[in-house]
């Protein structure tokens, strides 16, 4: 799991490692079990340390691949671009659209290219099991929601956030790419749950970090719940297109 709402105290006979990757040191991993399976979490920004912009995507990809890892949880935070979506919401979403401009999205730098399928951005195995275990938690889940990641760590304009409505984007974040990209490149299952900590700028008030912190705080109950339910309820064998995602992808 990568982590930005404090989920260590999840697992259970929990230790704490760094793993050395061609692309550098990852942050702090705790390992330890949650609900009976072997467990990573991962601070994806070293406890707030980095900005958004500076993670090590691939350094924190690869440490849960030399791991073992074959499923991945991304924790993010959101803000909404859409009505409906309320602060405090806890979000599965199925697409996102990448407005990235200074990250690596891919390993594969120099040759051989790999042009790895992007039909189904987020495991649908994976996605599956969360939704789930969100309905099962509160009674609902959120369907068909596209997430649009900004570089950050400044909030959108109002202009912005109107051409990110225009484009069908439902919430904003700052860390939802390249993640899932970098997962696929190495077969790992990648689903993201989003928690909603404001509406995006363009509405009366001014947008801070502390609702991010406040959301955390009054979800945390909540997404603890969802994530075990879904880890105890996700299949042992993998039965979705991720573990073959490089067959075909040599360009």
């Amino acid at each position: 799991m990568i982590d930005e709402s404090g989920l260590n105290n999840l697992l259970q006979e929990a230790r704490e490692v760094k793993i050395g990757t061609p692309y550098g040191i990852s942050p702090t991993l705790s390992l330890g079990k949650l609900e009976g399976r072997d467990t990573a979490i991962l601070p994806r920004r070293g406890h707030y340390l980095v900005p958004p912009h500076r993670v090590n995507y691939r350094a924190l990809i690869w440490a849960l691949h030399t791991l073992g890892v074959e499923r991945i949880i991304g924790i993010h935070f959101a803000d909404s671009l859409n009505p409906r979506i309320k602060p405090e919401a806890i979000v599965i979403p199925n697409d996102f659209i990448d407005f990235t401009k200074t990250r690596s999205v891919t390993f594969y730098d120099m040759a051989p290219t790999m042009r790895v399928d992007s039909s189904h951005p987020f495991c649908p195995e994976l996605r599956t099991a969360l939704i789930r275990a969100e309905k099962s938690v509160i009674g609902k889940a959120w369907g068909k929601v596209i997430c649009v990641c900004s570089d950050g760590p400044r909030y959108e304009t109002p202009a912005e956030v109107r051409m990110l409505r225009a484009l069908g984007g439902d919430l904003v974040s700052a860390t939802v790419s390249p993640e899932p990209i970098l997962a696929r490149e190495l077969e790992t299952c990648y689903a993201a749950v989003c928690i909603v900590c404001n509406v995006a700028a363009g509405i009366p008030g001014r947008l801070t970090t502390e609702e991010a912190s406040v959301a955390a705080q009054n979800t945390a109950n909540i997404l603890r719940q969802i994530i075990k339910e879904a880890v105890e309820n996700i299949p042992e064998k993998r039965n979705c297109p991720c573990p073959h995602a490089l067959e075909g992808a040599r360009a």
